[in-house]
Order: structure tokens, then sequence, then C-alpha cells
């Protein structure tokens, strides 16, 4: 049975909520994994007290419900986590290394302070939101950048490993579908509905992403493959094909469902929502389990 979800609540809570939600399936029938790293809704009072810019303009930075579009993953035999914490607060699809010195009242030691998302002002503690306006207000420091890695990321990642190594275990192999959303400008010339995105090969075997692909397309959707989204952090970790492990990131654009303005789902959400289901009993009854392992 297909899990049923409330209306998200944007809540302003004082203490330090769960750092994920997990959906597991009456029986776990396929050795797929679907997480959602950008889709919490949780804003601590001190990120809102320290920001610069506004609440709405905070949440333009989620994969708004993207966990929601997901949720019938469940009734076919596969997990789903979901983030908790907002991503503007820490980011579970960046490398916990990724700090931008500049943020800090102390230097970060041991970190990747020139990677391109670090530059961008997009590691993993944010700096910048989605428009390229700073955040805070002053520099924060260092010991809270270590606190929201301790309290979400590390247990995110804990568990997402854990699936995987389970899935592993019981079917000899491991599909991690790593959903997010795009806005409208992020899609380029071409505007695919949806990206996939397996590092150009590396993350995934070609037989899953060009049956994810192929599943897609029937339901009438456009899709790209690798650009503008070639996978981030969660597929690059994960993604070992020698190793049986398979990592693939889709991107869906905003504008099916949502109204980017507002934040509000449209009438298209419905649908969507029904598809991204077909699109994971399609995988589910591929029996990749049989194919790749």
């Amino acid at each position: 049975m297909e899990p049923s979800w409330a209306e998200p609540a944007l809540e302003h809570i004082p203490a330090a909520p769960a750092p994920f939600v997990l959906v597991q399936p009456l029986r776990h029938s396929a050795p797929l994994i679907f997480a959602s790293p950008h889709s919490g809704r949780r804003y601590p009072p001190e990120l809102l007290s320290q920001s610069r810019v506004g609440f709405v303009t905070l949440r333009r930075q989620e994969d708004a419900y993207v966990d929601e579009l997901f949720a019938g993953a469940a009734s076919h035999g596969a997990a789903l986590l979901s983030a908790n914490i907002a991503r503007a607060y820490v980011d579970l699809n960046r490398d916990p290394d990724e700090l931008d010195p500049d943020m800090f009242d102390e230097r970060p030691l041991g970190r990747h302070y020139s990677s391109a998302r670090v530059q961008a002002g997009l590691g993993a503690i944010p700096r910048v939101n989605s428009d390229g306006h700073p955040i805070y207000r002053n520099k924060l420091p260092l010991a809270d950048a270590e606190r929201r890695l301790a309290l979400y990321h590390r247990p995110y990642h804990a568990k997402l490993a854990a699936l995987i190594e389970e899935a592993k275990q019981k079917f000899g192999c491991a599909v991690l579908v790593d959903c997010h959303s795009m806005p409208a400008s992020a899609r380029g010339a071409h505007a695919p509905d949806i990206v996939l995105g397996d590092r150009f090969g590396a993350a995934c075997h070609p037989s899953v992403t060009a049956l994810a692909e192929a599943s897609l397309r029937r339901l009438g959707y456009r899709v790209a493959r690798n650009a503008p989204f070639a996978g981030g952090h969660t597929t690059q970790a994960y993604g070992r094909p020698v190793q049986q492990v398979h990592a693939l990131q889709i991107e869906i654009s905003r504008t099916l469902y949502l109204d980017e303005r507002t934040l509000e789902r449209t009438s298209g959400f419905a649908r969507v929502r029904a598809d991204m289901t077909r699109l994971a009993e399609a995988l589910a009854e591929a029996c990749l389990h049989k194919s790749l392992a």
C-alpha cells in the first residue's frame, strides 16, 4: 500500500529534528533505494535569525516536494530516504569537507576549499542562495558547521550506506536513484523535462540509465543525459558499478509540477507523482538484481 503523506509543515523548531525520514516497503522486493537529499522543509530558528534573505527565498533552494513525488516507490518494493533538514542549512548532496573558509570565524583544516561548488558558494554549508545572494549577515562559528554535519549530514549518509549494503546482501546489487528538481532557468536551450545523470556511465550500468530513459520517454517526457547535470556528490560517492552499486541522478523540471514563484503545487503535480511511481515500477519489474548482479 502506498504510504500516505500529510501536507508538509514548515516548522520553526527549537530542537534538532530527526535527520531524515525513511519509508520502507512492506516487502523489499527490489534492490532499489530512492533518495531525496534536498527536499527537507525544516528551518532551524538560528538559520532564520542569521539570514539576510527572506524565508521564501531560502525555500527556493529546496527540491520542493520531491520526496512526495517519489513516495509511491515504496509500493514497488523500494526504500525511500528523504532529508528532513533544509538544504539552506546543510546540503546533504555535498562532500562534508566542502566548506568555504570565508564563511567561518576559523579556517577549516583539511577541507576542499578549491572545489567548483565551494567557489560558487554552494558547499556543504551554502554561502549563497539560489539567486547567488549571500545568506548570512555575519561569519559563522566553525563549531556550528561541525554541529550541522554531525547532526544531519553524517546520519543521513550512514543510513544511505546501510540501505545500499542491505540491498547488496539481499539481491547481490544495489540501485540508488538520487532524486532532485531543477529550476526552469537551469534547463538550457533544449529544455528537457528530465535530466538523467550517471556521470557519463561511470556511476551506473548503461542498461539502468537506458531503462529509466525509455520509461520516461514512453510517459511523454523530454529526457536528456548528463547535461546540464551529470550527477552530484551522492552519485559520485556511491556509484561503483564494478562493485554492483549503481547510482543514477534524476532532475525533474519544477515547471512540470510547481509554481516556482509561490512554491505551490500546480495541477501537474498529480501526473508527475503518478509517473514517478510508474518509473519505480518499471525499474522494479526489470529484475535488476538478476541482470546486474
